[in-house]
């Protein structure tokens, strides 16, 4: 049976500091290129925005921005591949080719139209509504979904998944809080998956994450919360 040791980095990896964070801040963003770093701060005039990046260039993009003042966020997982015949310890993107903006609508509006070194970053649309020309807007995530989301990808686990809703098997329909371990914090509902118990975490318009293993003593249902 798993314990909850599969929930930490094989080998007693730290986890980088970066990656640490408090239930309620989310971690600096950061460039890779140039070391240039953006904090959060909740603004009344912005919206976290769904950028599609074609051809896995979400890091490029996220430099770009991060470089230009404003907070992105690509959730990213560890993962062990086969490079030139050696296993080695990788980054990979949770969520291919998405990177999270945390902007204004007039700045966003600016990167995807009008910054030509950006041509290949584009709008992620929200297909479950439509704007008075019929047509389907760009999507933002509400900023308490956003947050739950981070909360549970920011350490990078290995064992995170982007779930087919189709393989989630519910346990009751009861919205659960983590309350210890590395996911603590989290929201979402209980599901086996892979055959573990883990907690599921729905972001609008883009689809199911699933943390790692999750021990029953560290969850209890949230009662009269959303």
């Amino acid at each position: 049976m798993n314990t909850l040791s599969n929930v930490y980095t094989r080998g007693g990896e730290e986890i980088p500091p970066s990656t640490r964070v408090a239930p309620d801040v989310l971690p600096e963003a950061k460039s890779s290129r140039t070391g240039v770093s953006v904090e959060y701060t909740p603004s009344v005039d912005k919206e976290w925005f769904v950028f599609r990046a074609s051809y896995g260039r979400e890091d490029k993009a996220s430099d770009y921005l991060i470089e230009d003042g404003t907070y992105t966020y690509v959730a990213k997982r560890y993962m062990d591949k086969i490079v030139l015949g050696k296993r080695k310890r990788v980054l990979e993107p949770l969520v291919p080719n998405l990177i999270f903006v945390y902007t204004t609508k007039e700045k966003a509006e600016t990167y995807v139209r009008r910054t030509p070194i950006l041509s290949y970053l584009s709008y992620y649309y929200n297909h479950f509504e439509q704007d008075d020309n019929g047509k389907n807007p760009p999507l933002t995530i509400p900023e308490g979904e956003m947050l739950n989301f981070v909360r549970a990808t920011v350490n990078r686990n290995e064992h995170l998944l982007f779930v087919d809703p189709a393989k989630c098997h519910y346990k009751g329909g009861e919205q659960v809080r983590v309350i210890a371990g590395l996911f603590e914090g989290v929201k979402g509902r209980v599901a086996r998956v892979c055959g573990q118990q883990r907690v599921i975490v729905s972001l609008y318009g883009i689809g199911l994450v699933s943390t790692a293993y999750i021990p029953t003593a560290f969850i209890e249902i949230v009662k009269g919360e959303e």
